[in-house]
């Protein structure tokens, strides 16, 4: 499965929730928006949205600083 990632391209060998994918990346309790396909993916959904081929994905990591 390939998707796009903020823009980067990548290949996983197996079919993943966004709950997964967020884990894969390291992203796991941090504040973080994902986006796929142009549409916000509320968090209680991460667990039961599959990814599918040609994704598009857009995360955004909330950062902390004043």
């Amino acid at each position: 499965m390939d998707i796009l990632i903020n823009g980067e391209s990548r290949h996983f060998s197996s079919p993943m929730t966004v709950a997964e994918l967020v884990l894969t990346l390291n992203h796991a309790g941090k504040r973080i928006a994902v986006e796929r396909n142009g549409q916000i993916v509320p968090r209680g959904r991460h667990g039961e949205t599959m990814l599918a081929d040609g994704d598009r994905i857009e995360i955004v990591v909330a950062v902390g600083g004043g």
